[in-house]
C-alpha cells in the first residue's frame, strides 16, 4: 500500500477514532485495490462460473 492511500484514509476519519477503525479502513482499501488489479489482469470469474462453484461446495 502506498503512503498516499494511508494518508487519504486518515483524512477521511474524524479527529478522534479507535485504531481498529483505521485498520479496518486500510484493509478495505487494500482489498479493493487488489480486486481492481485482478480485473485489469483478467483474473476474474463469470457469474455462471461462481454459481457452478458454489453448487459444488454445497454437495
Amino acid at each position: 500500500m502506498k503512503r498516499e492511500k494511508v494518508l487519504e484514509a486518515l483524512k477521511e476519519l474524524p479527529k478522534e477514532f479507535e485504531l481498529d477503525l483505521l485498520l479496518e479502513k486500510l484493509v478495505f482499501v487494500e482489498k479493493i485495490n487488489e480486486g481492481l488489479t485482478q480485473i485489469k489482469k483478467g483474473k476474474t470469474l463469470t457469474h455462471d462460473k461462481v454459481k457452478e462453484t458454489i453448487l459444488k461446495w454445497q454437495k
